[in-house]
């Protein structure tokens, strides 16, 4: 029998995979293509970071760590290697293709070998206006002690000749200070061409300029990068403010111990070797992946969209909300009905008004939000500071350990405070991940609450590139428990119950189980049963196990999941009646819905909550149920829709090779981010339609393709989201790794 729960790790590779298979698929706009190389990048770093991080601590455990993930760290680490190092050739192969293709668009990426006269006078005034002043050159070769490798940072490795002295190499290193200069720069375009060089290449091209000193004959310069542990060790030491030895964790975790060498394959072995010593590395315990002439590869997200409107993706704007009146009160509107919103079909501008209004309508009492993540120039913190100068209680929930977000977190929960916010940070042991916010108001001779209760954060950069649901609701089922959800994140030692919100650590897993649990009874009985799940990532090993009884007792399952996927469909006997797909497109699929079939009364939620171990068991997660019809109806339109993609959706088989999903004869093609667009501009009359050209966030939907790619196979080419010549010749560049 196969076995019947799939590594996580694993898994999450192949979810990476079907990102390489957006770059490599030519219905996506050419330079969202170069995107996709760079999400697929910057998610690898994660991944090694933290996943590859952890693993590489367990391994010391032994038999402990096999109990707890469920295999030996030391085989998953040499599997993750095999399979990192094929998608590495699958991502050099895209990405040859993706430069013959900006060619053919008239887009050249030129190294400073291939410039003519015109743009090396060019380059050589930019250099020294706006680069040289922010590079620091460490002669390597005279340290004792190597300097520290940054996480995160990469670095020209450059060693200089002299033909004619007797005085051995010299050797610099330099880090490219991608976070104060652009990677890319646009180069005056010559006979309708144009051109773009990397950082890299710029001071390549300027190195004699950084060492004329030394008078060298000869130059070789390779790029390097380190990637390092960046799980926080944060001890208990209740006397230390949090935010201090959060502030303390971060500085440990620029110095984490190696988990990833990254350096161009090209660079001779005694190069190599003297970095390697220099370093400290083992060859043996840390990871080395041969790349090629870029590393980074992170910073494409940001690749420039200097072609042709075909090139990029087509901008529309989010519609309004049928039930919204952008003249009339929104308080006054959730006070009469719940309204649920889809970002980014619809505007996230939505919370940003919530907020306003609260903040300046004279009855608002008080505010209460938990934050996780928020844009770097948030409205919604502006919101907030509004409404402590309009005189009102706003408390924000700051979770600190928002994993890579801790530092702009700990800026904001400072700037907040300042303002006169009363600032929390969360619970002692849980994350608060909850998407939560909580308005009092005085009306008459009672308080009126208003919640919004979410799957995503409350960020209004990401909202529109992120798939995600808010609830407004007046209702006081809702309401209550939400200010109970606030109150115990406030007063950890108080006791709480919940009849409709299902909260972890509290209750969420027992009711999930016990919903499962009734699907199963109903099968047996012979009655109507289902179960449909939207999710990032199901890991869980209890769920999956529960899930695999269900099926077991003729409960069809449908998941959509985006991410890791641990479960293994289509095994006869154990999960012959689960079904799993997973839709990778323009925008992130983040949201999380769950609808249940009940006996035929059906259940429906919303929720912040992955079904993993840790959103139910050590974070402060809410799961919303929905009680309106119509909200109901539109939750169902939604998943009915993204089941039946059959153009971006990936089958989640027992392999998870991401073969996309058939269309049957006939059938119409259905890429369910454009149709959803359609469904919700369909509920618009002429007017409203009109109305959404005067909203202000902009997004873009592709038009339908015309063919589909073949599938990158996890088993030989597959898988924490950024060089032609100058005129005469025509670069082939070497490799390029992630």
């Amino acid at each position: 029998m196969k076995k019947a729960v799939r590594n996580k790790e694993l898994s999450w590779l192949s979810f990476n995979a079907r990102l390489l298979q957006e770059a490599a698929d030519p219905s996506v706009p050419l330079i969202e293509r170069m995107k996709f190389l760079g999400i697929f990048s910057s998610n690898q770093d994660e991944f090694f970071r933290v996943r590859v991080a952890t693993l590489k601590r367990l391994v010391s455990l032994g038999k402990k760590a096999r109990a707890l993930i469920g295999g030996d760290p030391q085989e998953i680490l040499q599997e993750i290697y095999r399979t990192v190092v094929s998608q590495q050739g699958d991502f050099n192969r895209i990405y040859q293709q993706l430069l013959r293709e900006l060619k053919r668009e008239n887009i050249f990426l030129i190294n400073e070998k291939q410039l003519n006269q015109a743009q090396s006078d060019f380059l050589d005034s930019y250099f020294r206006r706006e680069v040289r002043e922010n590079l620091i050159p460490i002669m390597i070769d005279q340290l004792e002690e190597f300097p520290e490798v940054k996480d995160h940072s990469i670095y020209l490795a450059i060693a200089m000749y002299q033909t004619e002295s007797s005085d051995k190499t010299k050797y610099s290193l330099i880090e490219i200070p991608t976070d104060v200069v652009p990677r890319f720069l646009i180069l005056p375009t010559q006979r309708q061409r144009k051109y773009v060089i990397l950082l890299d290449d710029i001071i390549r091209h300027n190195l004699r300029d950084i060492f004329y000193m030394f008078d060298p004959d000869r130059f070789e310069a390779y790029t390097i990068k380190v990637t390092r542990d960046a799980e926080l060790d944060i001890d208990n030491d209740l006397s230390e403010s949090f935010i201090r030895k959060m502030t303390k964790s971060l500085k440990q975790r620029k110095t984490g111990a190696p988990v990833r060498f990254v350096y161009d394959e090209e660079m001779p072995d005694e190069m190599l070797d003297f970095l390697i010593k220099k370093c400290k590395l083992d060859k043996k315990n840390d990871n080395f992946i041969p790349g090629g002439r870029y590393h980074n590869f992170k910073d494409f997200i940001s690749f420039p969209s200097i072609g042709d409107k075909h090139t990029v993706n087509e901008r529309i704007l989010p519609l309004p909300h049928r039930h919204i009146n952008p003249r009339k009160s929104l308080l006054k509107t959730f006070q009469k009905q719940d309204i649920l919103v889809h970002y980014p079909y619809q505007t996230f501008g939505y919370v940003i008004d919530f907020l306003r209004e609260a903040a300046i309508d004279p009855k608002v009492v008080s505010i209460k939000i938990t934050l996780y993540r928020v844009a770097k120039k948030s409205k919604v913190i502006k919101a907030l500071v509004n409404a402590v100068k309009n005189g009102k209680e706003v408390t924000v929930i700051m979770e600190l350990q928002a994993r890579f977000d801790e530092e702009a977190n700990i800026y904001w929960a400072n700037r907040l405070r300042e303002e006169g916010v009363r600032v929390i940070h969360g619970v002692p042991g849980l994350k608060v991940h909850s998407k939560l916010i909580l308005v009092t108001r005085q009306a008459k001779n009672k308080m009126v609450q208003y919640a919004n209760i979410g799957t995503g954060n409350f960020n209004e950069s990401t909202a529109k590139i992120y798939s995600d649901h808010g609830l407004f609701t007046c209702d006081k089922r809702l309401t209550r428990e939400v200010s109970k959800v606030f109150d115990f994140i406030e007063n950890n030692y108080k006791r709480v119950s919940f009849s409709h919100l299902l909260v972890a650590p509290f209750n969420m897993r027992q009711k999930f189980t016990k919903m499962i649990n009734n699907e199963i009874k109903n099968a047996a009985k012979g009655e109507d049963a289902y179960i449909i799940v939207k999710l990032n990532n199901l890991t869980d090993t209890s769920i999956i196990e529960k899930l695999y009884r269900a099926s077991q007792a003729g409960v069809p399952v449908k998941l959509m999941v985006r991410g890791m996927f641990s479960a293994v469909t289509e095994t006869k006997g154990i999960s012959e009646n689960i079904a799993a797909t997973g839709i990778i497109d323009k925008y992130l699929e983040h949201t999380r819905l769950f609808v249940f079939c009940a006996g035929g009364h059906e259940k429906y939620f919303l929720s912040s909550a992955d079904w993993m171990p840790r959103n139910l068991d050590r974070r402060v997660e809410v799961a919303c149920p929905i009680y309106d019809p119509q909200i109901q109806k539109e939750i169902r339109d939604f998943l009915d829709i993204q089941w039946q993609d059959n153009v971006k959706a990936r089958v989640l088989d027992p392999k998870l090779i991401n073969t996309y999903k058939k269309t049957e004869n006939g059938r119409e093609r259905i890429r369910a981010q454009v149709k959803l667009y359609e469904y919700f501009k369909d509920m618009l009359d002429e007017e409203e339609i009109t109305r959404s050209q005067s909203i202000g966030e902009e997004f873009a939907v592709e038009e339908k393709p015309d063919e589909k790619p073949k599938p990158l196979p996890l088993t030989s080419t597959n898988t924490e989201i950024e060089d032609p010549r100058p005129v005469t010749q025509l670069l082939s560049p070497k490799k390029s790794d992630s």
